[in-house]
């Protein structure tokens, strides 16, 4: 399985939990990680079955972390929290009963698992095991993603005016979804392993402070133009001065996530030659235009490209 290997995505049915089963399996091995399938089958079959019976759709399985620490997700588009549960028992009729009974399976074939929230939903995860715990069961925490107030110009201060023609939204939608996706990844790192990963901090305020440099304006006329249908739309917005240095860290964050994912030492995080791409020419428009240069429109090179109106 290569390292940006997109999740899997699942059909809401009963053969989901199978299919969930068996692309772990596979994802396991091809990372050299073979003793860690039974958890990892295990604690994804109830997580995938909690998703099918409580959740939302798009549900999708993921491999994060490392290969070191594996990190499985089961995500939905329910922003609903998980219950944690508040005892495991060890009944062997129980034990059998595992609808309802998920996040305890779970927490037994876990070196460490928890759930995370934001705007798109919510992903349940866990580090699998080599082997079921016998007696201690490590704990879950649920992590809500914060929200960042975006910029607002002050009263009579001076701003840039950013202009993207042509915006494609299509492409515009992949770009944050990977952002997200980053940001969810660098913000659990920093959580539960931050010993491991020191620099994943650092570049979680990186992320917060480039979200406060956004404007407010900029995500509500996005989401007019989806709303109506729009397949490209034009965006004019002010903002900080300031900001092209915030946004030129972003681009460096975003080249140096994917160096870490080809040295294996992050997963499925990879962007491809497209998305790369688009996004230099995205956040490139913030920092030219902030230093006075004109707009440019998105025109994608190679194959495939079809101006500035391109979709893919």
């Amino acid at each position: 399985m290569p390292l940006n290997e997109p999740g899997l995505a699942l059909t809401p049915e009963p053969r989901s939990v199978h299919e969930a089963r068996r692309w772990v399996a596979s994802a396991c091995h091809s990372l050299g990680r073979g003793d860690l399938v039974e958890c990892a089958e295990l604690g994804i079959s109830e997580l995938v079955t909690n998703a099918l019976l409580h959740g939302e759709e798009p549900i999708a399985v993921h491999v994060r972390g490392t290969a070191e620490h594996l990190r499985l997700e089961v995500c939905d588009g329910s922003r609903e929290p998980p219950v944690l549960p508040t005892a495991i028992s060890r009944e062997p009729d129980d034990l059998l009963l595992t609808v309802g009974r998920g996040l305890n399976i779970v927490a037994m074939c876990s070196v460490s698992w928890g759930a995370a929230i934001d705007e798109a939903g919510k992903c349940v995860w866990f580090e699998p095991a080599t082997a079921p715990h016998e007696d201690v069961y490590p704990l879950g925490e649920v992590f809500v993603a914060e929200q960042t107030a975006p910029w607002q110009p002050p009263a009579g201060a001076s701003a840039s005016v950013i202009s993207l023609p042509g915006l494609p939204l299509h492409q515009l939608g992949d770009q944050r979804r990977h952002y997200q996706e980053l940001r969810r990844e660098l913000r659990l790192l920093s959580l539960a392993r931050q010993d491991d990963f020191p620099l994943a901090d650092n570049l979680t305020r990186v992320f917060k402070r480039f979200e406060r440099a956004l404007p407010r304006t900029m995500t509500t006329q996005i989401n007019a133009a989806l709303a109506r249908g729009d397949a490209v739309t034009d965006l004019s917005m002010s903002l900080d001065p300031d900001t092209a240095s915030v946004i030129e860290q972003m681009l460096d964050l975003l080249d140096l996530a994917d160096e870490f994912c080809r040295a294996k030492r992050l997963l499925s995080l990879a962007r491809t030659p497209r998305q790369r791409e688009f996004q230099q020419w995205y956040f490139g428009e913030f920092i030219r235009q902030s230093r006075g240069e004109p707009p440019r429109a998105w025109a994608p090179t190679g194959p495939g490209r079809s101006g500035s109106k391109h979709v893919s």
